[in-house]
Order: C-alpha cells, then sequence, then structure tokens
C-alpha cells in the first residue's frame, strides 16, 4: 500500500468551556481535585486513555460530546465555580509572599534541577528527586514567593516499565509530542527564543518552554532542533541516560544553558538553588557573567556567585555525585580558564576535596566550593553530608562543616484524596489548607468520628484494590497468559485484610526483598487464617542497575508463587498515578533502608493525610516524625558490625513488630466492627505527621533561612558595582598569604574557686591564650576557645566562646582572654583555634583555614 498522508482533527471548543482551556495550561488542576473531576467528567475512558491529561481531552474529545456537555447546567455550574477559585488563587493578596515584600524582604529565587515531577500526564521525572522537585515548585506557588525553576525537557523521559513472563523489567521509549503536553514555546519579539552554549566545535542550540505551576513559572530547555547534529539533538532525549559524555553535555545544557536562558528572558534572580549537583555549572557560567561583563577578576566574582547560591544534596551515596574526568573537563572546558583568568587545574579544584583529592571533578563539591549555603533534606542527612564531604574544608571539625539540614515535606493537597479534602473541610474547617502548618489546629482531628474515618479510609482501600487488579489484568493480557490467569486476578487481594504498600526506587540499597529473608515465615504472615497480611509492591530500577532488577524479579516470582500469589502483588510502572492509589488506600507503608542511606524519603509522608501509617527503620524523616504512638520503626541501628548483621538485625525486628504489635492491633475490634485502637493511631499519625511534614513548612524554611540570607548577602557584596566584593577578595588573598605566620604558642586555664584543673559546676573558667600574628590585622581573626565532653582524647558537641579580651605583646605576638561556663559535671576538653574574621564573610569557614594549637 502506497504511503499515506496523515492529519489530526481537533475539536472547536464551544465558548462557554473556553475557562477549561485556560486551566489546562496551568498545572494548578493537578492539586484540585474538583478541577480534575470536571475534565474526566468529558469522557471518562478517555480521561484514562490520555493518562489523564486535560489538555489532550480536550484535543480528542469528540465534538458532540463538548456541544453537550456545553448545554449541560450542572456542569456549567461546576466549572464557574473551579475557574472563579483558580482566578481567585491566582489573584489573592493575603499570600506569604506578598506579606514579605511589603516587609521590605524582596529576594527573587531561581530554582535548577534535572528533572520535576508534577503529575503522571507529564512525565520529566524518574523519582523521589523529581516529585520533591515538583513539590517545592508547587509550594512556591501557594506561598507566592517571586521564584522561577530551570530544567531540561526530556523528549523520552524516564522509561516506562514493562515487566515480562520471567519478571524482568524492560524499559520502552515515550517519545512524547510536546503538542499534548500543557507547554508554550517562550518567544522574544515574535520569534521563538533559542539559546546556545559552547561544547567542542560547536556551538548547541536550545529552544526554551514554559509552563505555568500557579503562580510561578518552569522554563524547560530542548535540544531537539534542527540548528543541531544528530547527537545534540539527543542531549535532552533522555533522563539519566547514556555515558559521562552525555551526561556532561546535559549538565552544561542544564547550568550554563539555564542562565543564558534566563538572561535572555531578561531575568536577573538574586538568589540561585541547585537542587542535586546536576545544575552546578550554573556556578561558572555566573563566574564568567561577572568576569566578562562586571570587569571583575575570578576570585572577587566568586565572592558574589557563592553568596548567592544555595546547593541542596539529597544523597548520602558517595556514588549518586556525578564526576567527572580531567580528559572530559579539559575537552568541554578547554577555553574555560582563559576566559576567566585562571588555569585548568584551578578549574579542576573548584571540583575537588582539599584534603586527599581525587582526581575526577565532582559535581557535589563544585555546588560545595560555590555555595556558602548548603543543606541536606533531614537531619540526620545532614550530620551524614557533614561527615561524607568534611574533606572539601580540611581541619574543620565535622559538626562545624557547614552544611545544614531543612528537612523535606511533600505538596499536601496533591497527595491527599479528594474525599479527605472534603473530610477536613467538614471537621476542621474549609481554611485546612491555610492552616497547613497550625500544628494546634490539628488537633481538631479528634473530632472526626471513629465510625466516619474508617469507613472512608475502607472505601479508598477498595478503590486501590479495583485498581491494582485492572493493572494486573491488563499485564497478564499484554504477556498473553492463559484465560484462567487472567480470571484469577478477581481473586487477588481482599479489602478486609491488612494491606501493606511498599513502592520506591529499586536500589539495592533500599532492600526491597528484605521482607523474604524469611519465606516460611512470611508465609505464616500472608496464609494466617484468621489475621492474614498482604502487599502491594511496586517501583523501578534504573535500566543499567541489573541488581536492582534482579529484586524486582524476586518480588514478582514470589508474587506468582502459588502460596503467596493471592497475598503478594507488583504492580508495574510505578508513576504518580499508582502512588497515589497506594497512598490513598493501604493501610500501612513499609519502609526498609539500610541506614543512614535513605537521605529523606518522602513517600510515607503521603500515607498519613490520607489515614495511612508508617512502619519504618528510622532514617531520613522517620527519625523526626515516629514519636512512639504515630507509626512503628523497625531495627536498631548497628555501630559496629557488617551491612549482614544489620540485615538479621533489621529482617527480625521487621517480623516481630508486625506479627506482634500492627497484626493483633488492626484485627482487634472490641466492639465487633471497628478497630478502636488502630483509628486512634491514624488520628495520631494524622495530627504529628502533616502539620510538619510539608513543603510549606519546608518551604518557607528555605526562603527564611537560605534564600533571604543569600539576598542580603549577595546586595552587600555587589552593591557600589561590587565594590565590597573586590575588597573581600583582595582581603582574604592576603590573609591566605600570611596565615602559615600564625600560630597558638600557648594557653592556659585559670581557676578561680578549685584546683586548676577541677572545677564546680556553674563556674565560670577563665581562659588565657597568647597567639603569633605577626604582621596580621587583629581585627582579622578570631581567637576561639573550642570545649566539649572528652570521650578517647577527642572533643564530641564542642561549644565555642570567641576571646575578646585582648592585649598586644611584642614580636607579633598578642594575648586573649574570655571565659567559659561550666554547665554539667563530667569529663571535658579544651583547645584553642583561630580563624580569619570579616564583616563581609558570609560562613565561618569559607576561606577553609584554621589553626589549632598543638
Amino acid at each position: 500500500m502506497e504511503t499515506i498522508y496523515t492529519y489530526s482533527v481537533i475539536p472547536r471548543l464551544p465558548e462557554q468551556l473556553e475557562p477549561l482551556r485556560e486551566m489546562c495550561y496551568n498545572l494548578w488542576w493537578t492539586w484540585e481535585p474538583q478541577a480534575r473531576a470536571l475534565f474526566r467528567y468529558l469522557d471518562i475512558p478517555l480521561w484514562e486513555k490520555t493518562n489523564h491529561n486535560p489538555l489532550r481531552m480536550l484535543q480528542l474529545c469528540k465534538q458532540a460530546r463538548l456541544v453537550e456537555v456545553a448545554n449541560d447546567e450542572s456542569f456549567l455550574r461546576d466549572l464557574k465555580e473551579v475557574y472563579s477559585r483558580y482566578k481567585s488563587y491566582l489573584a489573592r493578596k493575603d499570600t506569604y509572599g506578598k506579606e514579605r515584600r511589603l516587609t521590605g524582604t524582596k529576594t527573587s529565587i531561581a530554582y535548577f534541577s534535572a528533572e520535576y515531577g508534577f503529575h503522571e500526564s507529564f512525565p520529566n521525572y524518574s523519582g523521589g528527586l523529581g516529585i520533591l522537585s515538583g513539590d517545592h515548585c508547587k509550594a512556591a506557588s501557594d506561598l507566592d514567593l517571586d521564584f522561577v525553576a530551570m530544567g531540561l525537557l526530556y523528549r523520552d523521559g524516564y522509561f516506562k516499565q514493562q515487566i515480562n513472563k520471567e519478571g524482568w523489567q524492560e524499559a520502552v521509549r515515550l517519545n512524547q509530542n510536546f503538542t499534548h503536553l500543557p507547554l508554550r514555546e517562550v518567544r522574544i519579539d515574535d520569534k521563538p527564543l533559542r539559546i546556545s552554549v559552547t561544547l567542542p566545535g560547536r556551538e548547541v542550540f536550545a529552544r526554551v518552554w514554559e509552563l505555568a505551576i500557579g503562580r510561578i513559572k518552569l522554563f524547560l530547555l530542548d535540544t531537539q532542533v534542527p540548528e543541531n547534529r544528530l547527537e545534540d539533538q539527543a542531549i535532552t532525549a533522555e533522563l539519566y541516560g547514556g555515558d559521562h559524555d552525555l551526561r556532561i553535555r546535559q549538565e552544561i545544557v542544564l547550568g550554563m544553558g539555564g542562565v543564558r536562558a534566563l538572561r535572555a528572558m531578561n531575568m536577573k534572580p538574586d538568589v540561585y538553588h541547585m537542587n542535586e549537583g546536576h545544575s552546578s555549572f550554573l556556578s561558572l557560567e555566573r563566574l564568567r557573567e561577572f568576569v566578562k561583563e562586571g570587569q571583575l577578576d575570578f576570585t572577587s566574582a566568586l565572592q558574589v556567585v557563592a553568596a548567592s547560591n544555595i546547593f541542596t544534596t539529597h544523597t548520602p551515596v558517595p556514588a549518586g555525585n556525578d564526576a567527572f574526568s580531567k580528559e572530559l573537563m579539559q575537552r568541554y572546558f578547554a577555553a574555560y580558564p582563559g576566559d576567566v583568568g585562571i588555569t585548568l587545574d584551578k578549574l579542576m579544584s573548584y571540583g575537588q576535596t582539599t584534603v586527599n583529592p581525587d582526581p575526577t571533578f565532582s559535581m557535589t563539591i563544585l555546588a560545595l566550593r560555590t555555595s556558602r549555603f548548603a543543606n541536606g533534606v533531614s537531619e540526620l542527612h545532614g550530620k551524614v553530608s557533614q561527615g561524607l564531604w568534611q574533606n572539601v574544608w580540611k581541619d574543620v571539625p565535622i559538626d562545624e562543616v557547614p552544611i545544614t539540614s531543612i528537612t523535606n515535606g511533600i505538596h499536601t493537597k496533591t497527595w491527599t484524596a479528594g474525599e479527605f479534602h472534603e473530610l477536613y473541610e467538614k471537621y476542621l474547617g474549609k481554611d485546612w489548607e491555610d492552616q497547613l502548618t497550625n500544628q494546634e489546629f490539628w488537633r481538631g482531628v479528634i473530632e472526626i468520628p471513629d465510625e466516619v474515618l474508617w469507613n472512608l479510609h475502607q472505601t479508598l482501600k477498595h478503590r486501590t484494590i479495583e485498581f491494582v487488579r485492572e493493572r494486573i489484568r491488563a499485564q497478564r493480557v499484554r504477556n498473553g497468559e492463559s484465560p484462567e490467569q487472567i480470571r484469577h486476578v478477581n481473586r487477588l487481594l481482599n479489602t478486609d485484610i491488612l494491606t501493606i504498600g511498599f513502592a520506591r526506587r529499586f536500589a539495592t540499597y533500599k532492600r526491597g526483598n528484605l521482607l523474604f529473608s524469611d519465606p516460611e515465615r512470611l508465609l505464616r504472615l500472608v496464609a494466617h487464617n484468621e489475621r492474614p497480611v498482604q502487599f502491594i509492591f511496586a517501583g523501578k530500577s534504573h535500566p543499567a542497575d541489573n541488581e536492582g532488577k534482579k529484586i524486582i524479579q524476586e518480588v514478582y516470582k514470589l508474587s506468582r508463587d502459588p502460596r503467596f500469589e493471592n497475598r503478594i502483588v507488583f504492580v508495574e510502572d510505578y508513576d504518580t498515578h499508582i502512588g497515589r492509589r497506594l497512598y490513598h488506600g493501604v493501610d500501612l507503608w513499609l519502609n526498609n533502608p539500610l541506614r543512614p542511606l535513605e537521605a529523606s524519603g518522602t513517600s510515607g509522608m503521603k500515607l498519613p493525610p490520607n489515614g495511612g501509617l508508617n512502619l519504618s527503620v528510622l532514617d531520613g524523616w522517620w527519625l523526626e516524625g515516629y514519636n512512639g504512638k504515630n507509626g512503628w520503626a523497625i531495627g536498631a541501628e548497628i555501630t559496629e558490625g557488617s551491612e549482614k548483621l544489620q540485615n538479621e538485625v533489621d529482617i527480625s525486628s521487621l517480623y516481630n513488630v508486625l506479627e506482634n504489635q500492627i497484626v493483633p492491633l488492626y484485627y482487634a475490634k472490641p466492639d465487633g466492627k471497628l478497630p478502636l485502637a488502630w483509628i486512634q493511631l491514624m488520628r495520631e499519625s494524622i495530627r504529628t505527621i502533616v502539620p510538619v511534614f510539608n513543603t510549606r513548612r519546608m518551604v518557607q524554611e528555605y526562603n527564611e533561612r537560605l534564600y533571604e540570607y543569600a539576598a542580603t548577602a549577595k546586595n552587600l557584596l555587589s552593591s557600589a558595582n561590587c565594590e565590597n566584593a573586590r575588597t573581600l577578595s583582595q582581603w582574604k588573598n592576603e590573609i591566605r598569604a600570611k596565615w602559615a605566620q600564625l600560630k597558638v604558642l600557648d594557653y592556659n586555664v585559670v581557676a578561680l574557686e578549685a584546683t586548676p584543673d577541677t572545677f564546680f559546676v556553674g563556674e565560670q573558667i577563665e581562659v588565657v591564650a597568647r597567639v603569633h600574628l605577626g604582621d596580621v590585622n587583629p581585627e582579622h581573626v578570631a581567637v576561639q576557645a573550642y570545649y566539649g565532653p572528652v570521650e578517647s582524647n577527642k572533643i564530641h558537641s564542642a561549644f565555642i566562646t570567641t576571646l575578646k579580651d585582648f592585649k598586644p605583646l611584642d614580636n607579633g605576638n598578642c594575648e586573649y582572654r574570655g571565659r567559659i561556663p561550666t554547665s554539667d559535671s563530667g569529663a571535658y576538653g579544651l583547645n584553642i583555634r583561630i580563624i580569619p574574621s570579616h564583616p563581609y564573610l558570609t560562613q565561618d569557614h569559607e576561606l577553609r583555614l584554621i589553626t589549632w594549637a598543638r
């Protein structure tokens, strides 16, 4: 047959339905269930077929159906109400951001991330990092920050997962059509915007797409343009695909190209937030800008850039941090050192530690060395990161490594079932969203009757189980299984049985098969005559991670074992849609990574708003969220011992908690109808977790603890044509040149009440230190007493007191005095140190210079 000409016909949208078109181009609808209900009403099968994509619905819906709906008075009333809510949201005056700006705190933020997960219809993410980025943007919109986001637009997204008959994960490419997504190409002077970056021997161009998320915008770069070679069109083809050569090109386009895109759109944010190290090259581009356009030398430019950069690290696994060889860096950045007046070795040093530097160039270290503000994503992860990156700051004690923590949260409205929205409106108030971080307000969940809370949860659980059956049925049909195996799907799972969910990326450290370490015990658990348990698994493994795929295969094969088949299932192609169904309907969420390798985790946070509970290792956010009454904890950390021993301890604890606490509690119904003690746990989970572990709290923390401070530091250093930056840079050069002459000559303590080495609680101890400063100005150093409890001749949990009483001696020597308190009894240690001091410094250790008494 001859090749035929193909074309598309789209319906004309009746005028009454025009608000649908406007709303479908703003992802506000992803967290408004009533808005989604409008689009779903147009054609329920089409809604499922389009993967819940409102724009595609309007492109494919039958003209007759649109005309019919345009004459449906009930639908038009609902449309008017939702559209009014949408417009009110955009126009609201009493927002957090507007209030901050009215008080004179004006901060514009550019947020860079390699992936963004907003909704299943826009698959531009792989997992937790992307979901966090999407939720961060939604919260920035809710708070009304002056905020813009930057990323890459991937033609093939991550991948669609299919599980074959053998249980092996197969990756299917998506090949997205961007006209089916709510994107608009950015145009300047009525021409499509093109930005470019320089790669070896050529310029690579990218178009810029705009995506509206409530009140804020996300811009996405796309290199699939005819101006580029085919190999460069593929730069934005796939998320986390290819080799190091492709990855470095992606990250150049993201970081350097992203800054250029902002400039092309006349945007000059105060603060740049790097969400993981993938975008760290933005620092190099910003430095080049200041050198070329601001007529600054490299180190002066660095003062402004670093003061206005923020870096968030998301992984405590060293292998999860991108690093490039010197050969790759030399190939792609051959001209850069000359542009900014440094050497290639100097450039390489910004991607290396100061202690025992690795020959490769780490994107994480580049971010740390070009940012004055850095954070982990939970309290434990912040501490782990301080240890992981301590060698970037030579001689700085681990607990002073300048990495803080801001614990992750979720965008609560996105992940809460619509039915729970209505429940909270009824029993807590219509303003429950505005009260999201008010912990006292959430005590109101006690007013929700037991029967109401339980019945709603059971309704959602029934919906989840039906959904899981549909997905497994479709998988078996695709794999050509027998009619009997397809019919058998109807016997999978049971609404009356305790249902446990486990869904996440299948990396080996997340231990997706830990539960199967004792199959006989597992069989007794799932096959119990009176109190059985069932499990729903889902998750993807990176296409190159064969060990992760083996774990998926192990889970799948066990789910097809006749002994377990009705009680364990694996749902393929885990995405936000499957995630929501599980978060809404399972009773309990299982999380058992190898501690402390879970930086934060957010999936478990999505259960409490829907009445679900958590069973988790005390890692990441759960270490902070667990209070002994709102869920359960697995195991104890083994500080000395092998990973095998930790696994054995955790599997024993997991089964003991399930068998002796969770299962009996779930099935205990003193009135014969309701598990009253379980329902109390549900309330406690909602009350304690929802108002804390949300992105409204999280982004407010970023704004008040990092963004606003970074903007202030940037304004200080860039004022008067960056004169303060030049001053600081010159001072740093002088201090570095003279630092070797500084020494702590000696120090002693003066006992005011007792003997020289024994003191009473509450006594002030006078410390006297003699130091040699040479020709260094005493105003440019701080001499500090460093003291705290001592074990094995090492100070722990140290306190720091600056010795301020100063007296010059001869030959460049000085005497410093000060007093330190004694607040509790015990063995203590003391040392004296000198660090640089200047009013323009953003953090104490940004010069990475410190001299200790030896």
